[in-house]
């Protein structure tokens, strides 16, 4: 089936034959069983990472609902699991600790990458320690005890992008899709091993839901399980619902909003007040560009859009990355990666093109 319609039916297979139309919710913090010597070897099951599917023991352990949202993820990248976690940075908490555990904690990443994530790979928190490098030389920073090459493309906030194709490296590639999604790039298609996404952004796609998740093999999601179990950073049954239900958008959802990002960005190539528009080549929702003036102005005087961190939401975000989205990573860091500090990153949402473009022209104007 093509991707609109997988989006739609994906995790909802049974439905029709368990009498259901909408998904349930399994709100459920433990399972009862008369028999506790088969409990015991199900939770040894677990523990090793085996997915036990909707019979799980413990809601730590796991839970339907957020079953079935690993389920569709898993079918729309094109990966045989998906692992779901409470947040984008628990999913990427979740893959380090499960290649340090293996006696590989150094990692090799290419700037630049969400500013936490950047914060978490280079503070060494988790036992890791880390090379960053560019795509030409990624290759010769691989060592003995690298457990991962993490990417991000397009990259937040510049929208640099990243040949994956062209990362040959024997260790596993590990590329956050989050501003890309599904629907504009699968990187397993392009060689790469582990797709991360804060579900957060366009997967929930109504700024109501916090979300990670990690689409990969399934080694390496019982891998992500055993992590899970152990340090409770599963997804709530909740924010699984609103995921599900927010894939069965996504494809229209990406294709408006990309539509409206390309004009914005056409427009703002030619206004007076803008110096640089940054636009991935694969298009998507975002558009980041350097203004002329004051950036913080701009972010002040906006009135149809939110001024807000984040991003993938119906509606149409701004924010200043210096100040908030990657203000925890170092300024020379930031500036070598490309983020200056007249940089402002815009998620576009799905107003109406004339709206959003005279909130922005005003806006500029007036820095």
């Amino acid at each position: 089936m093509e991707l609109n319609t997988r989006a739609v039916h994906a995790g909802r297979e049974d439905l029709t034959d368990l009498g259901l139309h909408a998904v349930p919710i399994d709100l459920s913090t433990t399972y009862p069983a008369r028999d506790s010597h088969e409990e015991a070897a199900r939770l040894d099951l677990a523990a090793a990472g085996v997915n036990l599917g909707n019979s799980p023991i413990y809601g730590r352990v796991g839970n339907p609902t957020v079953s079935r949202f690993e389920t569709a993820l898993a079918n729309l990248e094109g990966t045989e699991s998906a692992v779901a976690f409470a947040t984008g940075m628990a999913a990427l908490s979740a893959c380090l600790l499960a290649v340090a555990a293996q006696g590989k904690p150094h990692i090799v990443a290419v700037r630049p990458l969400y500013g936490t994530s950047d914060h978490l790979i280079g503070s060494g928190l988790l036992g890791t320690d880390v090379t960053w490098s560019t795509v030409d030389s990624i290759e010769k920073d691989v060592r003995a005890d690298t457990g991962l090459v993490i990417v991000e493309s397009p990259a937040n906030p510049t929208l640099s992008e990243v040949d994956i194709e062209a990362i040959t490296v024997d260790v596993p590639v590990l590329v956050d899709n989050t501003f890309a999604t599904p629907v504009l790039q699968r990187p397993v298609e392009l060689g790469a091993n582990i797709v991360l996404h804060s579900a957060t952004k366009f997967l929930g796609g109504h700024g109501d839901v916090l979300g990670g998740v990690v689409a990969c093999d399934e080694e390496f999601a019982r891998r992500l399980r055993s992590v899970r179990i152990a340090t409770g950073g599963i997804l709530h049954p909740l924010a699984g619902y609103l995921l599900l239900r927010g894939l069965s958008t996504l494809p229209i959802r990406i294709a408006q909003a990309s539509k409206t990002a390309t004009e914005l960005a056409r427009r703002l190539a030619d206004h007076p007040g803008v110096e640089r528009v940054h636009r991935p080549r694969i298009g998507g929702p975002m558009v980041s560009f350097d203004v002329v003036g004051d950036p913080h102005a701009v972010i002040g005087a906006v009135q149809l859009i939110t001024p807000a961190v984040s991003l993938g939401s119906v509606d149409t975000l701004i924010q200043h990355p210096g100040s908030l989205s990657h203000h925890i990573v170092a300024a020379e860091d930031r500036h070598g990666a490309g983020i200056g500090d007249r940089l402002l990153r815009m998620s576009v949402g799905l107003e109406d093109v004339e709206d959003l473009w005279s909130d922005l022209d005003q806006a500029l104007s007036k820095s």
